[in-house]
């Protein structure tokens, strides 16, 4: 270390006391709280979490029929609350606790050590465990859409627990807690492998293994309310801010430029696939810009904290393009009924914009220029994906064993919501 001009006048054992009693105070500064960055965590979490209730469960809610609106509204409210208590007890340690490659340990099992002191980079570590508690709750969420009106309650409940801790937990600890995948380079800003492709995976392979809605694909199975899915749609925007804003862990310019591209992509990706639509049959409809606007928000998370705005919105118009195709060729090519079609909008979504962001990181393009792989993007998505889908089917086919998946035919033909739940979304004044 050289020696600063001003104190060159210091005898060579007085300089080196001084800086032996500083480093200490100089690197506790580097973990102190910022108060400007915990508040827009905070605010962030919050955002999150209206992303799930009210936003996502009731874009769901829109798409089914009356008869199975409460259905959905109950599982999205339940999984919030399980996933909470699982993030509590070992969720959060086995994700980003310890060094292992494949998946952490259980040194802060119950959140042990995190107290009203503990630090996480520049907020309080209680912060970022709500923050992260959020990416946990919405991502099973998320494959509702894949079995929607006619998987038994009980069943869904114990698969969501059970792939939360064997899929989730393990893919966050490999993307976000210094496993495997980070060590490797992958970039994933905000979930497009952790949360998008897991989900959309999983949400594939459960609608192949319980089958289709009887009546599909002959039978319309129409949303018995596209109000409720515009304003839920509304929400999701709203959320997605922080969603991919809050992942930059800071209030700076990091984070205003992911919000930037979030929203950018979300417009694209919406008027891309409305487009498409009005080309191919006339009229452009309302479900269609909804689903394109969530196509958008998908394909971006990953690659949010890396591109310009160029970048975002040409991820964009492709998300809503791609998605557009993949939804056609899914339900109309391969007859598979994923209901609210989580697989090509997350699960495409979510791969493409992965493998996007090594292209549009460039700062020719107005990333911000960092190093990326496209070949690193690849086995991200690849790996995670077929772990996903592995684990899943697995799960599906033990839980079979001790109770049924799906609701027998007559409570399908009745509907979720009496059938499971004893009420009725909408109830006739007399």
């Amino acid at each position: 270390m050289k020696m600063p001009a001003f104190l060159a006048h210091l005898p060579a054992q007085l300089y080196v006391l001084i800086v032996l009693l500083l480093t200490p105070t100089l690197a506790l500064a580097a973990d102190e709280i910022n108060s400007g960055d915990t508040a827009w965590m905070l605010t962030a979490s919050a955002l999150v979490l209206f992303m799930l209730l009210p936003g996502l469960s009731l874009f769901y809610a829109g798409l089914v029929r009356s008869k199975n609106v409460l259905s959905v509204l109950m599982q999205c409210f339940t999984i919030a609350c399980v996933m909470s208590l699982l993030w509590f007890a070992v969720g959060y340690s086995l994700a980003f606790s310890g060094d292992g490659a494949w998946i952490g340990n259980l040194d802060k099992a119950f959140l042990k050590g995190v107290g009203f002191d503990s630090v996480s980079g520049t907020i309080p570590e209680s912060v970022f465990v709500i923050f992260q508690m959020t990416f946990i709750m919405i991502t099973p969420a998320l494959f509702v859409g894949g079995f929607a009106e006619r998987m038994n309650f009980g069943a869904m409940l114990i698969f969501s627990v059970l792939w939360a801790l064997l899929v989730y937990v393990p893919v966050c600890h490999w993307v976000w807690g210094g496993g495997w995948l980070s060590q490797k380079g992958l970039l994933d800003f905000a979930g497009g492998t952790v949360v998008h492709v897991t989900a959309g995976v999983t949400a594939l392979v459960i609608a192949m293994v319980i089958g289709n809605r009887k009546g599909f694909p002959q039978k319309p199975m129409l949303p018995h309310n596209l109000m409720i899915t515009v304003a839920g749609a509304g929400m999701l925007w709203f959320g997605w801010f922080g969603f991919n804003g809050g992942s930059q862990l800071a209030a700076d310019g990091g984070a205003g430029m992911a919000m930037l591209v979030t929203h950018l992509s979300a417009a694209s990706g919406a008027l891309a696939w409305m487009a498409i639509e009005w080309i191919k049959h006339k009229k452009p409809s309302v479900l269609g810009i909804v689903t394109g606007m969530v196509a958008g928000l998908g394909t971006i998370t990953p690659a949010s904290g890396y591109v310009g705005p160029m970048g975002g919105v040409i991820i964009g118009l492709c998300g809503g393009t791609i998605c557009y195709f993949a939804t056609q060729l899914i339900k109309q090519g391969l007859k598979i009924d994923d209901s609210l079609d989580v697989f090509p909008v997350h699960g495409v979504g979510g791969a493409l914009g992965t493998i996007l962001a090594a292209v549009f990181i460039s700062s020719a393009w107005g990333g911000n220029g960092g190093e990326a792989s496209i070949g690193t993007q690849v086995i991200g998505v690849l790996a995670t994906g077929a772990y996903a889908a592995i684990v899943s089917f697995i799960l599906l086919k033990l839980i079979a064993i001790f109770t049924p998946l799906r609701a027998d035919e007559d409570i399908e033909q009745q509907g979720l919501d009496i059938a499971h739940h004893g009420e009725a979304g909408y109830n006739k004044i007399s």
